[in-house]
């Protein structure tokens, strides 16, 4: 009788070892091929890093909402809070930094501290300047797409569609020009996909400690506690900063938060508990919150800490000479509700809630009309985009050599090949979530929840679809998983593998050349009007 070793299957191909052939040996692999797992994110990334810093500080000029952001984080470089600002359209001033007045007078600001603060980094070491306010910004955009290259190898077990996400992210319209413009949301979108990567090696730690409880059974997978979970603690960080830079972070705190603690669920009852749910309930849920909820909290409070130590920032001596909280008015009851007698909290914790409150009605009341605002339901197909500058010029000014003039524009349009194949890839995600039960379509489609679907319950509010920069990474993703879809599986087929390699790379080819077809209008570029003109597909997009 032959040895249990001897006969025992190989997995791969269900033949006794025995009856297989001899392997070949082969010499070691090429240094490249070992280390393709860094080399090919890394080789995406400098791509991405290269489009982006090339021509950076070109517009000389406040783009879009540049008028705010750079000024205040300019702000809190030299006083800890945001003041009142002169007119800056003086480029003599703007290239003087050191010339500028900054008043003492507060300001009122939408939007929390830390964003700024993160400009504030580039203008600290360059000045206040182009390059100097979009520098960070730009450093951050091309990290992200450092991090999807690995976030993506780790979703889909593989390097290929991992940097094959990146690449797409790489040569996105919008995640382009919100990578080189001093506005928070691209700021925004590097903390939170950094979160949903911490989420994912976390969950992978998890199953680690898990398999463990598979091994011993019983009610071991009931019980077993699964200790000090750093990766968690530090979404919870970067969800915290997300929501210290704009509010949309909370609501994909949320529901990053339900997902890991449903994802410790699904991971007992793999392990075999017989009460999954009840385990959760038990160890997971308290420990779960305070690694996401608790730590966002933390980080949220100390990212005003600028505004705590002044004396000039906006309402910081609001409650000095005032018993109680003020609330914020409600969708419901449009008037301001009474204040809440609350003497005992110290006077700077209730002139910060008082800020608080009067943020939460500019950024749920804003409802005055704007050239470029637009619905939620256009985002995905890319509807209105957003025209973040705009010149148009005569022959022999500004470069410009073409009879019928020249235009110079910076449109915040993300690639619009990508972006369709994107509403395509995310409906095959439904359906593998929906009835395979594919976790990572799961994970995917959760960031979309948190990320995207909120916006639809602001109907009358006054938005823009460059927002939708923060989804761009899942969107990749979601289009890299239904590119590996079309190259099949590793056991089909040579002919089918062929010609879903074939099909895969025509997309790829396809968005990369829509990119460089609109590049133009992403870098101010000076261009014939018709040339123009011919970019202009559709009337919303004028």
């Amino acid at each position: 009788m032959a040895h249990p070793a001897v006969t025992e299957h190989a997995p791969a191909t269900g033949l006794p070892v025995a009856a297989r052939p001899p392997a070949v040996r082969r010499g070691p692999l090429p240094w490249i091929v070992r280390h393709a797992d860094w080399l090919g994110p890394i080789a995406v990334a400098l791509f991405a890093g290269l489009l982006r810093f090339w021509n950076l500080a070109k517009p000389d000029a406040f783009v879009f909402d540049e008028t705010y952001y750079p000024k205040d984080a300019w702000s809190l470089l030299h006083q800890g809070y945001e003041g009142v600002w002169p007119d800056l359209a003086n480029r003599e001033i703007i290239s003087s930094p050191q010339k500028i007045p900054l008043t003492a007078e507060p300001a009122f600001i939408a939007h929390p501290p830390l964003g700024k603060w993160v400009i504030a980094l580039g203008e600290w070491v360059f000045g206040l300047h182009p390059f100097g306010w979009r520098v960070m910004v730009a450093l951050l955009g091309t990290l992200s797409v450092l991090m999807l290259a690995r976030i993506g190898r780790r979703l889909f077990s593989s390097t290929l569609l991992g940097c094959t996400a990146a690449l797409l992210m790489a040569v996105d319209g919008l995640h382009f020009v919100m990578s080189r413009v001093g506005l928070l949301d691209g700021v925004s979108m590097f903390f939170v996909l950094g979160a949903f990567g911490c989420l994912l090696v976390d969950r992978d730690r998890t199953r680690q400690v898990l398999a463990a409880a598979l091994a011993e059974g019983g009610r071991a997978a009931d019980e077993v506690r699964l200790g000090l979970r750093p990766w968690r603690i530090g979404a919870g960080v970067l969800l915290g900063c997300a929501t210290a830079v704009k509010w949309n972070g909370l609501q994909i705190l949320l529901v990053f938060t339900v997902l890991t603690l449903l994802w410790d669920r699904a991971g007992r009852r793999w392990a075999g508990a017989r009460r999954p749910t009840r385990s959760l309930l038990r160890r997971d849920l308290l420990p779960g919150l305070l690694s996401t909820v608790g730590a966002a909290v933390l980080v949220y409070v100390a990212s005003w800490s600028g505004w705590f130590a002044s004396d000039g920032g906006f309402d910081r001596h609001w409650a000095d000479h005032r018993a109680g909280l003020s609330m914020p008015r409600t969708p419901v009851v449009d008037v301001p509700l009474p204040r809440v007698p609350m003497t005992w909290v110290p006077s700077a914790l209730r002139g910060w809630w008082h800020f608080h409150a009067q943020m939460y009605d500019f950024n749920t009341g804003l409802t005055s009309p704007h050239t470029y605002q637009s619905n939620p339901w256009s985002w995905l197909v890319q509807g209105r985009p957003v025209s973040m500058y705009w010149q148009q010029l005569t022959d022999g000014q500004g470069g410009c050599t073409a009879n019928g003039g020249c235009a110079s524009q910076i449109l915040a349009l993300g690639t619009p090949l990508l972006w369709w194949a994107a509403c395509f890839a995310l409906a095959y995600a439904l359906w593998r979530w929906a009835f395979r039960r594919d976790w990572r379509s799961g994970a995917i489609l959760a960031g979309v929840a948190g990320i995207y679907l909120p916006w639809f319950g602001y109907q009358e509010r006054t938005i823009f679809s460059f927002y939708m920069v923060i989804l761009v990474p899942f969107l990749c993703l979601a289009v890299a998983q239904m590119l590996g879809a079309m190259l099949g599986p590793a056991g089909c087929s040579r002919r089918r593998r062929i010609w879903g390699a074939a099909g895969a790379g025509l997309v790829v080819f396809a968005v990369v050349g829509c990119f460089a077809y609109f590049y133009p209008l992403y870098t101010a570029e000076v261009i014939p009007m018709s040339d123009w003109q011919d970019r202009m597909w559709f009337t919303s997009w004028i």
